[in-house]
């Protein structure tokens, strides 16, 4: 772990390197865009390469996709604990997914025009669900999941098969629960561009939902224009800042949580209190042990994991919005004061009793975050990004003679009278 105090002479070095920007390393973005360019000229024939060669599985174009034998037989597979987890997890989402979109509108603006807004979902989208070491089924239900509460009515996933061209029976259901009418065992760049261009087998996508490693990240930038995105979120991060009110054992228990994702995970937590820092480290020790991945929490622990002791909770907060958190774990006695001053961060856990895991996989907002320092432009993932929005204008003879100088004048400005005369030939 790297630990600072304020008082240490390579501290303002380090808190200047905080304030990042999400920008792809040379060699991922010259690799990604090979993928794409081999997707986009072989299709189907590159997915099964770059699968075997990535994932160590051996499909064809005719198993690229899941079928509905291995959806029956996922559904079979889960237990009863597993239905109900991921029943009360989409009851949370489709709720607070519901209070985010945007509804029809209509008004009349000055010269007495109908003007509005319409609101219309998606016709196909694709999420892509990360694989790797655990089976992200949470991430399933909190993209599919707001897909599915915004009406749009084709849902493709892309997640990466294990070995023998198998997806994990729990992750399909959940998939299949939260509305996903297609499932392509395919992960990494290749999966992206294949969702975005399309191949002979899958059908392109009208916008790209879901996280991933920088491989993916890389992917929805380089593809945007072919495709819509909806944000970068990449590996998973989190900074804890806390006065001295904070609970030792509760911040080193989500630090613990947070590196348990293991690869290019970032954990920070700053603090005014010496002591607090203190008493979280030795709690981190202690509990570290019972932990069953622990030797995946001591590489983030030993690399990506950072312990600062501000010089004032102020300097906490402006730290908090130079690094852009994905997850941002806010614990003061003055949280009224300090919580309007948070700008950047992607989700904002309020006090000690508010862990990160229950949003992950419970509280109703999707986990799908901005990382990187790309927090600073992009919002989390949202019910709304599912929508397509088209503006409505309607005039009759009294709103379009009202406006009919105005028209005149800017179009004698940029010389095109054209416009003019479309609009003064409906009075004549």
């Amino acid at each position: 772990m790297k630990i600072l105090s304020h008082r240490d002479p390579g501290y303002a070095s380090f808190i200047s390197r905080l304030n990042r920007r999400a920008l792809p390393e040379a060699g991922v973005r010259d690799l990604v865009a090979e993928i794409i360019a081999q997707v986009a000229a072989k299709g189907d024939e590159a997915l099964v390469t770059f699968t075997k060669r990535f994932d160590s599985a051996v499909l064809t174009p005719k198993t690229l996709f899941v079928t509905d034998a291995e959806f029956a037989a996922a559904r079979k597979a889960v237990t009863p604990a597993t239905r109900m987890a991921v029943s009360r997890s989409l009851k949370n989402i489709h709720a607070f997914a519901k209070r985010g979109l945007r509804k029809n509108w209509s008004a009349k603006n000055a010269e007495g025009a109908t003007v509005g807004e319409r609101f219309t979902p998606f016709d196909r989208v694709g999420v892509y669900v990360p694989g790797g070491k655990a089976p992200l089924v949470s991430t399933a239900l909190m993209t599919a999941g707001f897909a599915q509460a915004a009406g749009v009515p084709e849902i493709i996933a892309a997640t990466p098969c294990g070995p023998d061209g198998s997806v994990n029976p729990a992750l399909l259901y959940a998939l299949k629960a939260a509305g996903v009418t297609e499932v392509i065992k395919v992960g990494g760049a290749q999966a992206i561009a294949a969702l975005a261009l399309g191949t002979k087998s899958i059908r392109p996508v009208d916008r790209i939902f879901g996280p991933g490693n920088r491989f993916v990240v890389e992917a929805k930038r380089q593809l945007v224009g072919a495709v819509s995105i909806d944000l970068l979120p990449g590996p998973s991060e989190i900074l804890i800042i806390s006065d001295k009110t904070g609970n030792p054992d509760y911040i080193a228990a989500d630090i613990l949580a947070q590196a348990e994702h293991g690869g290019d995970s970032v954990v920070g937590f700053a603090s005014d209190s010496k002591t607090l820092i203190a008493k979280t480290l030795k709690s981190i020790h202690k509990q570290l042990p019972a932990l069953s991945r622990g030797k995946i929490i001591r590489e983030v622990l030993k690399t990506g994991t950072f312990l600062l002791h501000v010089k004032s909770f102020e300097d906490a907060v402006a730290i908090s919005n130079a690094f852009c958190p994905e997850h941002l774990s806010l614990i003061t006695a003055e949280e009224k004061r300090w919580l309007p001053q948070i700008r950047t961060a992607g989700a904002i856990y309020l006090g000690s009793d508010s862990p990160v895991a229950v949003g992950d996989f419970l509280a109703g907002p999707s986990h799908t975050l901005p990382t990187g320092g790309a927090g600073r432009s992009f919002s989390g993932l949202r019910a709304d990004q599912f929508q397509r929005r088209t503006s409505i204008v309607r005039l009759d003879k009294k709103s379009v003679r009202a406006s009919l100088a105005v028209v005149q004048e800017f179009a004698r400005i940029e010389g095109l009278d054209a416009h003019g005369r479309s609009t003064a030939i409906r009075l004549e």
